[in-house]
């Protein structure tokens, strides 16, 4: 039977992975010949064998030939081709998964060296390095790493479909076991057949836009499926792994690895988030954050089937069986003199009650006392150093997750905070037009505001709706604290913070709603963080200042000193990006952390820098560890956020072996480099100060460059708009909030993420590399700048993560591809002129950071990333070819039905580019 084709090197089929790839790829032209006909695989394999051809010559014959066998595609046969072509690629995404877990099971196997970036490589580059157990410690302790996850609508794929994926994931991991009889092999292949027939004849597009509670269920579904087991595990075999390189040392590793979620509360932008839903998604996460402990309550108690008879128990626990008569006679345990059974029915039944009485828990807290009352009792007859690992392990995830399972973050936009608070102000002739203030006098009122007791908003006063709104979220968090607990919201975040007084006015807000208080003496209470969100270039260079106002206010002090003294900010990479292009963005982002950090410490302040990341390279992305090296390593000491959106959820979190690799590398990095700053053995930009001079000169460049095209050439968005398939973008359904902010069409209120996801749909990606060419070639004027740059990369982590991520950005661009999409742009003299520019500035970026890394070609140094993308893109042709097709034929269509069936196979290809390029936005 002929195969679709292979993403491999047909002389090389030794290799695991090029085994799975070339097995699946078999199975899915079994199932294209069975489905469609032999005719559908024959034209498929036509269509590859012609793009193959055009990647490895010149020749316009086989150009002309590739165009013509797609205009000749007629329905149904076009959407079956661009579906193949979109599903042969999940499968190899799926193949190239399975093959991490398995070069990791290899390290484990063989015995040698420690896997690099593994906790047992960690722990033993720490002890080699000579670090002491004291300072490990006070790392540790002092360490701090929260990953949030977002419903930025960036994940193409439909829940049902990532289901798919995940079974067949798990199958493979079943045929990689030594031992299987040929029947079992059989069963395994015939289960895989299916699943892939059930891939191919399931629906890959949504029908409707998610809503925001179908967004949360989606987040929570990481959870159940591997990060409630997954993220306790890392802190588990962190501990395992320093026990050994420091055999004499006693360790217990702190919970410095947590999880929080935007979704449900972030309604910047999204009318459709209320204080209601947030409310509701309170609940759905103690929901499943108690079903969790049920199920683990259930594992422990089959354990402990220990008698009163043989072994001496603690009294305080026998005591607690007192609660039996919360219990129906059916609930308890038949045996009296298993203690712990009895006790573990009680502890069962008090989570069915939390939340709905007052015999439930009413804090995780107290379930954890238990939790520890039965481990204290158990220590009385275990053999000293035995641990009970389930029911350790169940403390740990209770110590994680409490009742609240992630903290949940609030954010709006400061705009709405200031019309809330101009309209409060004006009800009591404190300001009769607040908004129209200067920045000194809106402190100077607000201070005033925040120093007296006496509340503003009186219970009779009439407000607009959406002042209302505003005024009931803060109320919402007030009821959310005394329900759930402190720790189910902790950070209100103000999206395009300006200024000293869109802090002020949230934190007015918080004081109507009793969360911040001042007493008559002065004192204040206060239990919500406020954070700024820096977004644009010229917010990102004020925000040093902004801060600092707010630190020589005594009663922000005071604010802070109920907060352990730290103060959130968040850092947003798509925007900064977005508004000066991703060199410019990230230097700016790293010398606005340095700047922040260095004049809080003055104040006594210790900063959480919160990375607004997206999943692609334009807003930030790549690979978690990378991340994290990319930051001033002073800065890590103190916390550290990180979003985790879209896309990436699935591919790090949805198989567990993924998600341990991804956590594992990202708790490693942040250990090591954190020590590394604590020692005094970092070697960073701190320590040459003509590096910064140097990279604000590359910046200074290479912004001018960005906003020379973006800003400066009058046709750019016509050339956007129209070379890019933003405008379909509206209706794949990923999201429940809208493109844009206000439903404008200004290029300033376009989001971040269909700006990044439509470049990358037309392989050009500029937000991930462009204008950097110009910046770094500007200086490397001369071989002696040129040799400063090649030091910069060998020794200057930002720097050379900074590149890495241009490299990535240059391999995955393809201007063959992309110069397919200036054929749809109504005039060709803007096409032409606005691409040359795109490409010359292409080939000066390659040309330089070739000549910076030493190397032949990009990615030399990533060789695994560097062959998948290399081998990808060709793949990726045939979708892009056939998207520019069915744009063109759609754009001018006038038939509404005829319309409707050409934006379904748009969004095919869509979605099949974004699996290809493993990236949307």
């Amino acid at each position: 039977m002929t195969s679709i084709p292979q993403i491999i090197k047909e002389e090389d089929n030794s290799s695991p992975l090029r085994r799975d790839v070339k097995m699946l790829g078999n199975l899915l032209g079994q199932i294209l010949v069975q489905q469609g006909g032999q005719s559908l695989l024959d034209t498929v394999e036509k269509i590859r064998e012609t793009t193959k051809s055009l990647r490895n010559t010149s020749e316009k014959t086989y150009y002309d030939e590739l165009k013509n066998e797609i205009a000749q595609l007629k329905q149904p046969m076009r959407q079956q081709v661009i579906r193949a072509f979109a599903v042969y690629f999940h499968l190899v995404n799926i193949a190239e998964q399975n093959h991490r877990v398995r070069r990791r099971r290899q390290y484990q196997l063989e015995g040698g060296p420690a896997q690099p970036g593994s906790l047992e490589h960690v722990a033993g580059v720490l002890k080699q390095r000579n670090f002491s157990p004291d300072l490990i410690r006070n790392t540790l302790e002092s360490l701090s790493m929260e990953l949030i996850i977002t419903a930025h609508p960036t994940e193409a794929t439909r829940r049902s479909v990532l289901e798919i994926h995940k079974r067949l994931a798990l199958l493979l991991d079943q045929l990689d076991q030594q031992v299987l009889s040929t029947r079992e092999r059989n069963e395994l292949h015939s289960e895989l057949f299916n699943e892939v027939t059930v891939l191919w004849q399931t629906e890959e597009l949504r029908d409707r836009k998610p809503t925001v509670m179908d967004e949360v269920a989606n987040g929570l579904y990481y959870f159940d499926e591997t990060l409630f087991e997954v993220l306790p595990r890392i802190h588990e075999d962190l501990e395992g792994s320093l026990r050994e390189a420091y055999p004499d040392e006693d360790w217990e590793v702190p919970n410095f690895l947590r999880f929080g979620s935007w979704i449900g509360g972030d309604r910047d932008g999204n009318p459709n988030v209320t204080a209601d839903i947030t409310w509701q998604t309170l609940k759905k996460h103690r929901q499943l954050a108690l079903k969790k402990y049920g199920q683990s309550l259930i594992t422990v108690k089959r354990q402990l089937s220990q008698s009163s008879h043989q072994v001496r128990m603690d009294e305080e626990l026998l005591d607690s069986l007192r609660e039996e008569s919360i219990l129906e006679d059916h609930e308890i345990w038949a045996v009296e003199h298993e203690a712990y059974r009895r006790k573990i029915s009680i502890m069962a039944k008090k989570l069915q009650l939390a939340g709905q009485s007052d015999h439930g828990y009413q804090s995780s807290e107290e379930f954890l006392a238990d939790l520890k009352l039965i481990k204290r009792s158990l220590e009385l007859h275990y053999p000293k150093g035995f641990k009970q690992k389930n029911l350790d392990h169940l403390i740990r995830q209770t110590e994680l997750f409490g009742f609240h399972l992630a903290s949940l973050d609030v954010r709006n936009h400061s705009g709405e905070h200031e019309a809330a608070i101009a309209e409060i102000l004006s009800a009591v002739n404190l300001a009769e037009d607040y908004a129209s203030l200067s920045e000194e006098e809106k402190l100077t009122l607000l201070e005033k505001v925040l120093q007296d007791p006496r509340p503003l908003i009186s219970p009779t006063e009439t407000y607009t709706k959406e002042t209302n709104e505003i005024v009931n979220v803060f109320h919402m968090i007030k009821k959310a604290h005394e329900e759930f607990g402190e720790r189910a919201i902790q950070v209100y975040l103000i999206s395009m913070t300006e200024s000293a007084s869109d802090l002020l006015e949230v934190l007015v807000l918080a004081k109507e709603a009793g969360i911040y208080k001042v007493a008559k003496d002065g004192s204040i209470e206060s239990k919500l963080n406020v954070a700024p969100l820096l977004e644009t270039i010229d917010d990102l260079t004020a925000g040093p200042k902004i801060m600092e106002k707010l630190f020589k206010m005594d009663f922000y002090q005071k604010h802070l000193s109920k907060l352990n003294r730290v103060q959130e900010v968040m850092l947003g990479y798509s925007d900064g990006s977005k508004d000066g292009g991703t060199l410019t963005a990230n230097w700016k982002l790293y010398k606005a952390q340095q700047e922040i950090h260095s004049m809080a410490k003055e104040y006594d302040v210790r900063l959480k820098f919160f990375h607004g990341r997206g999943g692609s390279l334009g807003r930030g992305g790549g690979p978690l560890h990378r991340s994290i090296l990319s930051q001033p390593p002073e800065t890590l000491g103190d916390g550290f956020k990180i979003t985790e959106q879209g896309e990436i959820l699935s591919s790090r979190y949805l198989v567990y072996d993924i998600a341990y690799r991804s956590l594992e590398q990202a708790a490693s990095t942040l250990l090591i480099s954190a020590a590394e700053a604590a020692s005094g053995q970092a070697h960073e930009s701190g320590q040459n100060k003509e590096w910064e001079e140097i990279m604000d000169s590359i910046s200074a460049d290479s912004l001018r460059k960005y906003q020379q095209l973006v800003f400066g050439d009058k046709d750019f968005l016509t050339y956007f708009n129209q070379a890019t398939p933003l405008p379909e973008l509206g209706s794949l359904n990923i999201g429940s909030r809208p493109m844009s902010r206000k439903g404008s069409a200004k290029f300033e209120d376009l989001r971040a993420i269909p700006w990044v996801f439509a470049w990358t749909q037309s392989r050009q990606l500029i937000p991930a590399w462009y204008a950097a060419g110009t910046g770094l070639a500007a200086f490397a004027k001369n071989e002696e700048n040129l040799a400063i740059l090649q030091e910069m990369y060998e020794k200057w982590s930002f720097f050379r993560s900074t590149i890495d991520n241009l490299q990535m950005a240059l391999m995955k661009a393809d201007l063959t591809a992309a110069k397919e999409y200036t054929a749809i742009v109504d005039d060709q003299t803007i096409a032409t002129r606005i691409f040359s520019t795109i490409e010359e500035e292409y080939n000066t970026t390659k040309q330089v950071i070739l000549s910076m890394t030493k190397m032949e070609n990009l990615m030399d140094n990533i060789p695994n990333i560097k062959d998948s993308i290399r081998l990808r893109n060709p793949y990726v042709d045939p979708l892009s070819f056939l998207q520019v097709e069915v744009i063109r034929k759609l754009r001018k269509e006038e038939d509404a039905s005829l319309k409707d069936d050409l934006l379904r196979e748009v969004l095919l290809t869509i979605n099949g580019i974004a699996a290809g390029l493993r990236n949307t936005g």
